[in-house]
């Protein structure tokens, strides 16, 4: 699909998309739980969804999905399908191997699309000191494992991605891990961390943080009761303490900050707009786009989860982007329209994700008259001289679909964005939200670019 973008003012109310970060490790955490969660405000994106097919192969059940809540009822896990398919999320590979190893079956671990490219020798190096039988495609997917998992000391490299942590952290938890640590070199994206252990907490399963370089897992403790008539032999231990498992709850999944972080910079760059669903009390990494958005000199105004962005003189910043790699996009759609030479570090987390973003990014800007240059861990945008409408493409990737129409948004002349529609995969209906703000601002054509 194509989609033309013609620039004008915007102004109005919208709302963040749900986080896809908080709604899959919801998934997860209610597949491991035994008994019915509910989950408040689900997403709908293509990753959304791909972690709702893979808990139901692994033997959840989903007894209610609408917009406002998602009922799961689980029994741990269960497969009743030997092929896991875990569409194009990152996350939902990393995350959901671990879980699916949890199982004595021999099981498929497969994905689509860029996941097929991304590197996977982790589960290579980790599985086998888990007792876990793998096989993989020289480190990429295909994935066949067969658990289950036995939890046991083990030391990780967390300087590629989180989300193998994240996976452990939950596989250890549901396997009954006690007396043992997880330690981690060098760990990148700690907020995501921070986010799984909130999700775990709140299913009833808290894990020991040490500095994010040990992670130590002990049985919790139970008072027993006291008074006349008691009698320790009769003491019935609750279930969760004795099977040391997620506990069923409800959860409400947040609003995305990765999504929303496109929002607030379509205002700061385009006119003045309301953003709704956002706390900033929120463990997503992605939240640090306010700093950004403070350092280049935009308006803004915080009311609880409420904030109201608009146009100012705009001036070049210095960000770094290594612990939420996936404000690259949006953050150089900001510094396009930013006096001066803006200065963002991460860069070398950029080259795994939907496509190469550095040089994807270089190349799309590039095409709108931005001048990008990436040195060592920098990349380097050179703002304030003019934005001009292009043919551009997503090279399938949703941030980078998303980035060039905010950017487009004051261009000089149309911007026609190619294979468009790869904003499904975490925001589906990011071009009405943008059109909402703005009447006839695009136009789909069906096809591809």
């Amino acid at each position: 699909m194509k989609v033309s973008i013609h620039p004008s003012a915007i102004s109005g109310t919208v709302s963040a998309p749900a986080s896809k970060s908080s709604m899959q490790r919801a998934c997860a955490a209610a597949l491991l739980g035994r008994g019915t969660t509910t989950i408040l405000n689900p997403g709908s994106s293509n990753d959304d969804q791909a972690a709702m097919d893979v808990i139901t192969k692994l033997g959840a059940k989903i007894i209610h999905h609408s917009r406002e809540k998602l009922v799961i009822d689980s029994n741990g896990i269960d497969p009743v399908d030997t092929q896991i398919n875990c569409g194009e999320s990152g996350l939902g590979i990393r995350m959901f191997t671990p879980l699916a190893a949890l199982s004595d079956r021999e099981l498929v671990i497969n994905g689509t699309g860029s996941l097929l490219k991304r590197p996977m020798h982790f589960f290579d190096e980790i599985f086998p000191k888990l007792d876990i039988a793998i096989q993989s495609n020289n480190g990429h997917l295909p994935l066949t494992v067969k658990g289950p998992l036995k939890p046991v000391n083990i030391e990780i490299d967390g300087s590629l991605s989180s989300q193998f942590l994240t996976g452990l952290l939950m596989a250890y938890a549901a396997a009954g891990a006690d007396g043992v640590t997880i330690t981690v070199n060098d760990l990148k994206s700690r907020p995501y961390i921070d986010l799984t252990l909130d999700v775990m907490k709140h299913f009833g399963v808290e894990v020991i943080n040490d500095n994010y370089q040990r992670f130590s897992f002990v049985a919790p403790v139970v008072p027993l009761p006291s008074g006349d008539g008691f009698s320790p032999e009769n003491f019935l231990m609750p279930a969760a303490v004795l099977e040391k498992t997620f506990v069923p709850s409800t959860y409400t999944v947040e609003g995305d900050w990765s999504g929303g972080a496109f929002l607030l910079v379509a205002g700061a760059i385009a006119g003045r707009i309301t953003v709704e669903g956002l706390q900033i009390s929120s463990s997503q990494a992605d939240k640090a786009i306010i700093h950004a958005l403070q350092d280049a000199g935009a308006e803004l105004l915080i009311t609880g989860s409420t904030i109201v962005i608009g146009p100012a003189p705009l001036k070049a910043f210095r960000f770094d982007a290594t612990d939420c790699p996936d404000l690259f996009p949006p953050l150089v759609a900001l510094a396009a329209y930013c006096d001066g030479l803006t200065i963002i570090r991460g860069v070398s987390r950029l080259a795994h994700k939907e496509s190469n973003r550095g040089l994807t990014l270089q190349e799309e800007f590039g095409k709108m008259g931005v001048s990008i240059t990436l040195e060592g861990d920098e990349m380097k945008v050179r703002g304030g001289l003019g934005v001009r409408g292009a043919v551009v493409h997503s090279h399938h990737d949703h941030r980078i679909a998303m980035a060039c129409a905010v950017a487009a948004l004051r261009a000089e002349g149309d911007t026609v964005i190619g294979e468009a529609d790869a904003v499904n995969k975490s925001f589906p209906d990011f071009y009405e939200k943008i059109d909402s703000l703005s009447h006839r601002r695009f136009q789909a054509k069906e096809g591809l670019a």
